[in-house]
């Protein structure tokens, strides 16, 4: 059941909490209408247009404007306080706020997930959860472990890039972390649906940003890392770290990772909590390791072994071996947090995985005949370079690779997604994606010079992503596989600063009914 879009999910019940208790408890100074009074906050947002009767509204400071400027809007809408820093108070005092004022002596990012988890009382939740970072596939071991927790028999809930899910309850999302005053309202709708399994990604932003501040992880993972978002961390070090830091004990409890790479080595060394190792290497050192049995474009097969016995015998319905290591990382999270394999391998259909993830390597016509076309959102080099390589080993025709490149991001990857693209596909086409506020041909040209510098694979230019789907379908052959990475689960394009309808798997639904390739 689907509840549509909401800027935050909230408790349907909440037990408001005192404005005067929690001010001495995060130490804040009353100011304005006449202090606190016997107010008490049901809610925290710091948007002011979600605030709802009985909220705390956060003014934040920003790049362009303090939120403290939104005052007299967030009391319009029945907010009861706010909690902003000295600046706020200031602007709030200046425009004559009716409402009482809590002033941090801190940043208020610094305070709100631990403020947040305090009027929603998710301090101290029994439910177990567990938080999964790395540069790609956080969305599919999310799915993963929410499939895996209701075979154990749990109620599970997931917060990913695609969605928000509580039980059967779906909510659509626009982050891939939400805000911490999100964050802890939907753990308090989790509870009140008693989910008792939660599954998070944890984005390098979430870390660095206090977005996860007040959740205590029972275990977190790291699986892959590699260049993304150094639009806003600089460099790749700045970005490690902000990983890094999710494996603290401030954080978490216990921590597996993937040590095929020098940075998951690194994450299992430098760990600040027990952690345990995973290995799909021959001869790489680890507690767990996975072994894959069997590929096709249906799916993977593969064995998990651990310590004192421990194993595990399933599959997957989604090809390439990455997925067969997402797998192996949920279910040895789950034994980290105290589920036996046996009982999450007993709800199970000789071991099958029945995992859907919007967007993510998802076949668009399943059962046709004719070329298979797959859509997914990965949108970096070593998500182009993971898909291709499993492609590589069960596409029994030609890899036809459809893609394009995010406007006002991180340009230094362009090239190399290109590069990537050029040497492990037969024809690559270029099209737009969320050009922004830059000229798409400019981008179309980096990525062009890319994919050709790797003198493999045939290149095309066409802009239109609409017109360079159908283009994919008309030059594919029955046995060929077309993919197409960026967009996958989304259904807008940001261009020259508008937000325009578009969904990427509606569009390649229709040009491959178009081609009569689909009922």
């Amino acid at each position: 059941m689907s509840i549509g879009d909401a800027l935050s999910i909230r408790p349907q019940r909440p037990r408001p909490l005192p404005l005067d208790r929690l001010a001495e408890r995060f130490g804040l100074r009353a100011a304005g209408a006449d202090g606190r009074g016997d107010a008490a906050a049901s809610g925290v947002t710091l948007d002011s247009r979600d605030v709802r009767p009985g909220d705390l509204y956060i003014g934040m400071p920003g790049a362009r404007r303090h939120g403290a400027e939104f005052a007299a809007q967030a009391e319009l809408r029945g907010a009861v306080a706010m909690l902003t820093d000295e600046a706020g108070a200031a602007i709030a005092r200046d425009r004559g706020a009716g409402i009482p004022v809590l002033v941090s002596a801190r940043h208020p990012r610094e305070l709100l997930g631990d403020v947040a988890a305090a009027v929603y009382d998710t301090a101290d939740l029994s439910a177990k959860i567990f938080g999964v970072t790395g540069t790609n596939g956080k969305t599919s071991v999310v799915y993963l472990l929410a499939e895996l927790l209701r075979a154990a028999g749990f109620t599970a809930g997931l917060s990913s890039t695609a969605e928000r899910r509580i039980g059967d309850e779906v909510i659509v999302s626009n982050l891939t972390s939400p805000e911490a005053s999100e964050l802890h309202g939907l753990l308090a709708r989790m509870r009140e649906q008693r989910v008792d399994g939660v599954a998070l990604e944890v984005s390098a932003h979430a870390v660095e940003r206090h977005r996860i501040d007040g959740v205590r992880f029972d275990v977190v993972a790291f699986n892959n890392f590699s260049q993304d978002h150094l639009d806003d961390f600089g460099d790749m070090e700045s970005y490690f770290a902000a990983k890094l830091a999710l494996f603290a004990p401030e954080h978490a409890e216990r921590g597996v990772v993937v040590v095929d790479s020098p940075h998951g080595q690194r994450i299992a060394r430098e760990s600040k909590i027990p952690v345990v190792r995973l290995a799909t290497e021959y001869g790489q050192e680890a507690d767990w390791h996975l072994a894959v049995t069997r590929q096709t474009l249906d799916g993977v097969s593969f064995v998990l072994q651990g310590p004192d016995g421990a194993h595990f015998r399933g599959s997957v319905p989604v090809f390439g071996r990455f997925m067969a290591e997402n797998a192996a990382l949920a279910l040895i999270m789950l034994h980290e947090a105290g589920v036996p394999l046996a009982r999450v391998e007993a709800g199970l259909e000789r071991g099958r995985i029945p995992v859907y993830i919007p967007g993510r390597l998802e076949l668009m016509n399943p059962g046709a005949d004719g070329p298979r076309f797959y859509v997914d959102y990965g949108h970096t080099p070593g998500a182009f370079r993971a898909m291709l390589d499993a492609l590589g080993e069960v596409a029994p025709g030609r890899v036809i690779f459809l893609f394009g490149a995010d406007g006002d991001r991180d340009t230094t990857k362009r090239e190399e997604m290109g590069r990537v693209a050029g040497a492990g596909s037969d024809v690559v086409i270029v099209c737009d994606y969320h050009p922004r506020s830059e000229p798409p041909e400019a981008i179309r040209a980096q990525l062009m010079a890319g994919a050709r510098s790797a003198r493999r694979a045939e290149v095309i230019e066409e802009g239109d992503p609409r017109a360079a789907v159908r283009l994919a379908v008309s030059i594919a052959g029955p046995r060929d596989v077309i993919l197409y990475a960026g967009p996958g689960h989304e259904d807008y394009q940001e261009v020259a600063g508008q937000i325009l309808p578009y969904s990427a798997r509606d569009e390649v639904r229709g040009a491959l009914r178009e081609a009569g390739l689909l009922p």
